[in-house]
């Protein structure tokens, strides 16, 4: 409970500028540090030791500013996820589309965040932030708190999914590489599943890599149907 706490703070009241000479660290370099790390070679690699030998300083002083490796994952986190976008677009459906395309460009550039933005943590200013722009472009639309919240958890587990499985590929499109490993599979026996074959031909003729897209629409779908129905 400590730890929580000592994160929150961290996320939400870091200190105002201090009298004295300047620090020669901040929580924004250091974040940024953090992440670059990461991204080049993967969460492990990110620990308090090789963080502060990047930083040139050593471990004791970066603990004067990061208390724990609890406090660092989560300052490199909100780095990462960074302010939501201020989507442009006239209608919410378009806003939401915009929303959640971001959402998992980032998840991509950033693969790791996908192990720290789950379960129960301290969450801080610019995940908020994401969760604000949901429910202010859904306000006035006749659903529920209840359901506009639902929308938003929606929107980022499909997001959460489909970058998953692209962290997972590492050459190639996400679906041309189901797709060709399915097909490996299924030669031979296409007699025994051929209506999984018909489709992976179809599939494989028409190509391209929209399977993100096209989750998303039929969500948005289902949102937008429930939102008429409201308003009769």
């Amino acid at each position: 409970m400590a730890v929580a706490k000592d994160v929150q703070a961290l996320l939400w009241d870091r200190p105002a500028g201090r009298r004295g000479p300047k620090p020669s660290l901040t929580h924004e370099r250091i974040a940024t540090a953090g992440v670059a790390l990461a991204d080049a070679e993967g969460l492990g690699a990110a620990t308090m030791q090789r963080l502060a030998a990047d930083l040139e300083v050593t471990k004791m002083a970066l603990y004067r500013y990061v208390p724990g490796k609890a406090e660092l994952l989560a300052l490199m986190t909100e780095a990462a996820l960074g302010a939501p976008p201020v989507p442009a677009g006239p209608s919410w459906r378009a806003a939401l589309r915009e929303w959640a395309r971001e959402l998992f460009d980032r998840f991509c550039r950033h693969p790791w965040t996908l192990s720290t933005t789950v379960g129960a943590r301290p969450i801080g200013p610019n995940e908020v932030a994401w969760l604000e722009v949901v429910c202010a472009r859904l306000a006035g639309c006749g659903l529920t708190g209840a359901e506009v919240l639902d929308v938003a958890v929606t929107l980022v587990g499909h997001a959460r999914s489909v970058a998953q499985q692209a962290a997972a590929v590492r050459t190639g499109s996400v679906e041309d590489t189901v797709h060709r490993g399915m097909a490996a599979v299924l030669h031979g026996r296409e007699d025994r599943y051929p209506a999984l074959a018909a489709a992976l031909a179809s599939a494989a003729e028409s190509g391209g890599d929209n399977g993100f897209d096209f989750g998303l629409d039929r969500i948005l779908d289902g949102v937008e149907h429930l939102i008429r129905e409201r308003a009769h």
